[in-house]
């Protein structure tokens, strides 16, 4: 006798329904694509026209900046960082721990020769052009400034910097770190020897290369005192592209930023001479990063 075979329980015999089937989750959208970079010829575009904004102002009788501006859009990260808020003026009396704000005082046996010649701090000589940066740091009479402390720091030959953050793919020179520092004398002069920097290339834009530029630091004697800028050579072609050097928008002020070169500066053999004076205040001085 042919047996039937048992009907599958279905939901109304109490049995649990089958499993659904997987759902398929949508794949991810992909993120939006960065906007690109600007070119060259965008930002050199940019910088015509806020110099040909700064000199109508000054024909107009407009008062001459006395350092960049905070937001020059053409250094397109200087309008995302810079400050929006006036500086908070600190009362001494009221806070005793301001007194921290004078120190330290840097003397005569913090600072030594060598720190002076960044191409002796190492076991070897670095590679590249050597040469030798001096001039004087005077206030607006001319007066030379005395004691001083001067630090500069800089990339390498090749153009990069001892700096972790530098993943620029030039070689790095085991015999400079690009770090120096001196005191004034008392003709206000300072000296360094050191090797010429070399271009690099940056994300401001699209084939973006700063100029071989050397960074300088004025203490004064206190930290709250300290004045940063930028000292270039004389001649770089990377001038006009450059809207780091460019947000100095007074042709004078930026000329002042040129060091010069001078024959009698040269060490006969050893290295090439430039003069680059640093003027603090009034209507000559060196224009800097932040504002007085």
């Amino acid at each position: 006798m042919a047996l039937t075979p048992p009907t599958p329980p279905t939901p109304s015999d109490g049995a649990p329904a089958p499993a659904a089937a997987a759902v398929t989750a949508p794949p991810p959208r992909p993120a939006p694509a960065a906007p690109p970079l600007p070119t060259q010829a965008d930002i050199s575009r940019e910088i015509a026209a806020r110099h040909t904004a700064a000199e109508r102002d000054r024909a107009a009788g407009a008062p001459a900046p006395h350092h960049p501006a905070r937001d020059f859009a053409p250094y397109r990260s200087s309008t995302a960082r810079h400050p929006h808020r006036a500086p908070v003026e600190i009362d001494h009396l009221a806070d005793p721990e301001a007194v921290e704000l004078g120190g330290p005082a840097f003397g005569v046996t913090d600072v030594t020769d060598l720190d002076a010649d960044l191409t002796r701090q190492h076991t070897g000589e670095p590679l590249g052009e050597r040469i030798t940066v001096t001039g004087r740091v005077l206030d607006r009479s001319g007066r030379p400034v005395r004691g001083q402390l001067v630090e500069i720091w800089q990339a390498n030959a090749a153009g990069r910097y001892a700096h972790q953050r530098d993943q620029h793919p030039a070689p790095l020179d085991p015999h400079f770190t690009g770090v120096g520092r001196c005191l004034t004398d008392d003709a206000g002069r300072y000296a360094f020897t050191t090797v010429k920097p070399g271009a690099y290339p940056w994300r401001n834009h699209h084939n973006a290369w700063r100029p071989a530029h050397i960074h300088f630091s004025l203490f004064g004697s206190a930290f709250t005192q300290r004045l940063i800028t930028q000292m270039y050579f004389p001649g770089d072609p990377l001038f006009p592209y450059d809207p780091i050097l460019a947000s100095v928008t007074d042709p004078t002020a930026r000329a002042r930023l040129v060091a010069t070169y001078d024959h009698e500066l040269t060490v006969p053999e050893r290295s090439l001479g430039y003069r680059w004076d640093v003027v603090l205040d009034g209507p000559s001085a060196t224009w800097i990063e932040e504002g007085r």
